[in-house]
């Protein structure tokens, strides 16, 4: 049968294989209009990390940082923004302490399996392969005591310094040697990655010290009889904080690590996911952490420092940025929080059960200072929302730019995770 004589069955006329081909370009038409309606008008159409990656590549992607998308939102409404935004990036800068390295530092001739290792009198872990290593950063050094640590190290090494390494063992057939003294830099080393067991706390609580007497903490110093409240997140621009049930931040997704692009590779310890949380789903304690890690031969030290706290130690603080795909409204909804919609627990640190003196939200912490019992009480932050700032500005022209992609997570994290704590058992061997 020629196309020109195709009939319906049971009708009385025939129609034209020209007149089909007109009909089927009028349906696809009209189908089109449907799915631009539906998506528009009526059902929320999410968008995916392929789709976002290829309209960053394109260079045609809307990029905002967690702070400018809430002007958005209050301008266009939650539906309307989360169609035209794609990303908003999120960052933190503040003391992390669960944080270090680790680094290989090749083999010697002869060789030598490294038991016990220092860098510039910094104690580093030899309980690895020959040549491998970890350095803490709250590690304090031999010498210098808490003025100079493994965070120092660890900057000093970023900075393309060399470090002095010594490292001696008890000798074995195949690694012979006993003692090594030499100096090191990261040019010289095989891998040099930075991985830290816990960082980003996606929420933490305030501290007050309601005692007489001033008191040295990992908050800083808290004077007595409530004379300061110390706070370290940086609240509407915190990472976890605008993802606050881990939809889009798990296993392998990309961020800016101090400077490089690194990665989240775990669950941080101390993950609380199941602990107390407002009607809309924000923690008001600790909850998640991320463990991370990347290479610090590209890292810069404008984004990682070393920190001393008075009569505590050494810690180190850590520069995070976190993109956030905007996948539906949902996601939209999310990141256009406030620090006024946010909120945290005044903890009293003299008292070791740390009981709660206050809710506050951080736009009350942010004011530079809280009303307790008639009094109004100096508030500061152990976090730079300053830097913060750069880091998501930082971030966000990478991702402009093209240098920088989306990783969707491989494994996301639970949201009803709890903790255990260490319990005392007497009474000889187990």
């Amino acid at each position: 049968m020629k196309p020109g004589n195709l009939r319906k069955r049971g009708a009385k006329s025939s129609i034209s294989f020209h007149e089909m081909k007109d009909n089927l370009k009028q349906t696809h038409f009209h189908l089109v209009k449907m799915s631009f309606f539906i998506e528009r008008e009526g059902v929320n159409m999410p968008k995916t990390y392929q789709e976002i990656n290829e309209k960053i590549a394109r260079g045609e992607a809307v990029i905002v940082t967690a702070e400018e998308v809430i002007d958005i939102v209050k301008e266009r409404g939650t539906k309307e923004a989360a169609e035209y935004v794609d990303v908003v990036t999120t960052a933190t800068f503040g003391p992390m302490c669960s944080s270090g390295a680790f680094l290989n530092f090749g083999h010697a001739d002869p060789p030598i399996r490294m038991a016990e290792i220092e860098l510039n009198n910094v104690e580093a872990y030899g309980g690895l392969a020959a040549v491998d290593t970890y350095i803490g950063a709250t590690q304090p050094s031999s010498d210098k005591g808490a003025e100079y640590g493994g965070a120092h190290v660890i900057c000093d090494l970023i900075d393309g310094k060399e470090v002095h390494l010594h490292a001696t063992s008890p000798g074995t057939d195949c690694y012979p040697r006993k003692e090594i003294d030499t100096w090191v830099g990261l040019k010289d080393m095989n891998e040099a990655y930075l991985y830290n067991p816990r960082n980003c706390y996606q929420n933490y609580n305030a501290a007050i010290n309601t005692s007489k007497k001033r008191i040295y903490t990992y908050m800083g110093i808290l004077h007595p009889n409530m004379g300061n409240i110390t706070y370290s997140t940086a609240g509407a621009l915190s990472p976890l904080l605008n993802d606050p049930l881990y939809k889009t931040i798990g296993m392998g997704t990309r961020i800016f690590l101090a400077g490089a692009q690194g990665y989240v590779s775990w669950m941080g310890t101390q993950f609380n996911s199941g602990g107390a949380r407002d009607d809309k789903g924000y923690p008001l304690g600790g909850a998640g952490t991320l463990a991370v890690m990347g290479e610090m031969r590209e890292m810069n030290t404008k984004y990682i420092q070393p920190a001393v706290f008075e009569r505590y130690g050494v810690s180190m603080f850590v520069g995070i940025g976190i993109p956030i795909p905007i996948l539906d409204e949902e996601m939209m909804q999310f990141v256009s929080v406030t620090d006024a919609e946010l909120h945290t627990n005044i903890m009293d640190y003299s008292d070791k059960d740390r009981p709660v003196i206050k809710k506050v939200s951080y736009a009350e912490l942010r004011s530079g200072s809280v009303e307790i019992d008639g009094k109004k009480i100096r508030t500061s932050p152990l976090s730079s929302l300053t830097k913060a700032r750069t880091i998501a500005d930082e971030l966000t022209g990478w991702i402009k730019k093209g240098e920088f992609f989306l990783q969707e997570p491989v494994m996301k994290f639970p949201v009803n995770n709890t903790l255990n704590s260490l319990k005392i058992k007497e009474g000889g061997n187990k």
